[in-house]
């Protein structure tokens, strides 16, 4: 199996439920407040994790008691830690998360995420092998994640990029991206489809919330429907999605096997409160049978 080196956040998620979204200046009592290691770097990192993968892992954060557990959780997932670094008088990433009806808002303080460098990436990347995959996303420093995947795409690795949350000026970069898995306002933002391909990325995967995914390529497009389950909350969804696609590459399944495999695990995870603990691990997807 190729190694799959994750690029990316790490951040100690502040949860509460709430009956519905307050109103500005609003105050309403919650439930259910919990503590969960988040960020979607270290999510997708646990989701290649728990579902089967050779997962690595590069990214900052604080010398704190946060960043402790954070490193545990994912040691725990099967997933090397080597790579990432703490540093001195910075907190951990931190993210605030409202649940309401099935849905969630998020606040982030990127604490130590605003500190990768390019030294991290390229520590990490000298384990790298061609064939082997790299996954991104866009809660770093933006000249950062491009660096990465500049690196990685000189290295022979394939490059896969979860845009979010959405930030233009990755687009330069583009060129760098062979497979891009962005929601539909995602897409939207960076002007479609045909722009995307135009930047120079091969691979388009929407993911369309419950009415499944589409694979296009410049060519083609296909929808695919996705399992249907009764959402608890979305959190870690699409983070799963993209964990489980990686794992599915890596281990030489063709495109449409693998994006089946991720989207299956994400949907399990949306039946569970949370971000990496309602990751599902392999036995669970494979097992899993739809009420």
């Amino acid at each position: 199996m190729k190694k799959i080196f994750i690029v990316g956040s790490l951040n100690m998620d502040l949860v509460i439920n709430s009956p519905y979204m307050p109103k500005a200046g609003e105050t309403i009592t919650g439930s259910n407040f919990m503590t969960n290691g988040g960020g979607k770097g270290a999510n997708q990192a646990t989701a290649c994790g728990k579902l089967g993968g050779n997962a690595v892992m590069c990214g900052v954060v604080g010398n704190d008691s946060f960043g402790e557990t954070l490193i545990n959780n994912l040691k725990s997932s099967g997933v090397d830690t080597t790579f990432i670094r703490k540093q001195e008088n910075v907190s951990t990433g931190i993210a605030v998360i409202v649940v309401a009806e099935g849905d969630n808002r998020i606040i982030l303080d990127k604490g130590a995420n605003a500190h990768l460098t390019e030294k991290d990436i390229d520590a990490a990347l000298s384990h790298a092998e061609k064939g082997d995959i790299y996954l991104t996303q866009l809660e770093n420093p933006i000249d950062i994640i491009g660096y990465g995947l500049k690196k990685a795409k000189s290295l022979g690795l394939y490059t896969i990029l979860n845009p979010a949350p959405a930030n233009v000026d990755i687009a330069e970069y583009f060129a760098y991206v062979d497979l891009i898995t962005p929601n539909e306002t995602e897409c939207e933002i960076f002007g479609g489809k045909d722009n995307l391909f135009k930047k120079g990325i091969k691979t388009v995967i929407t993911t369309l919330g419950s009415k499944g995914y589409e694979i296009a390529t410049e060519n083609s497009s296909v929808v695919y429907p996705c399992l249907k389950v009764k959402a608890v909350d979305t959190t870690a969804a699409g983070d799963t999605l993209c964990g489980g696609l990686s794992v599915g590459l890596a281990e030489g399944k063709s495109l449409e096997e693998s994006i089946a495999f991720g989207s299956k695990a994400a949907s399990i995870a949306c039946t569970r409160r949370g971000a990496q603990q309602s990751v599902p691990t392999r036995a669970e997807v494979t097992e899993y049978a739809a009420d």
